[in-house]
């Protein structure tokens, strides 16, 4: 009996861990610029299957946490690609540079959203090398906070720091809640 119910659980547990999919959604939930549609004159030709929408700054991408109730709108709000050190103690390695992502977090779920922003963030470069923040102060503006504990309806705000390579041209900026291990992973095009 003992083992019996050792493999029905077993079964279940695997049967659990194959529906969980990670997703990378690139298309935003709410844009920052509405987009008209062009007129145009000529005579009506076989319309265009639309073309997915790629998250850029300023766009919102709606994400969930693991936990019931956890949902946050992230905004990559700005994008540095040369980011100054606020101190003149702190300065990227030799060889590499600061790149930085303001983003703009606010918790549109039924339970605080508590989290290491910065844990779910990474960007890419054009050759797929992938780089996770680093903790430094910059001259654009105050960090994200690297504890954050926020309420439903209320936001926060801050710059996420990464070190790459000087000759990386970072092209995606990635972020997930619960320090990176939601499911769900928001990617905005930066290049």
């Amino acid at each position: 009996m003992r083992r019996t119910t050792t493999a029905i659980a077993a079964v279940g547990l695997l049967f659990a861990l194959a529906a969980c999919q990670d997703t990378i959604t690139t298309e935003p939930s709410k844009s920052s610029a509405a987009e008209a549609p062009a007129k145009s004159s000529a005579p009506a030709a076989e319309p265009e299957p639309p073309k997915a929408k790629v998250a850029k700054v300023g766009d919102t991408i709606s994400l969930k946490g693991n936990e019931d109730g956890e949902k946050v709108d992230a905004v990559l709000k700005k994008w540095v690609t040369d980011a100054k050190p606020a101190d003149d103690f702190s300065e990227p390695q030799p060889g590499t540079k600061w790149v930085a992502a303001q983003f703009e977090l606010t918790n549109t779920g039924s339970t605080p959203y508590a989290d290491s922003p910065s844990n779910g963030a990474q960007v890419a470069d054009g050759d797929g090398q992938r780089f996770q923040a680093t903790f430094a102060e910059i001259t654009a503006g105050p960090a994200m906070t690297s504890s954050a504990k926020v309420p439903p309806g209320e936001k926060a705000l801050g710059w996420i720091v990464f070190e790459v390579p000087k000759a990386s041209k970072i092209s995606t900026v990635q972020f997930a809640l619960n320090s990176g291990f939601a499911e769900q992973t928001g990617q905005w095009a930066v290049s």
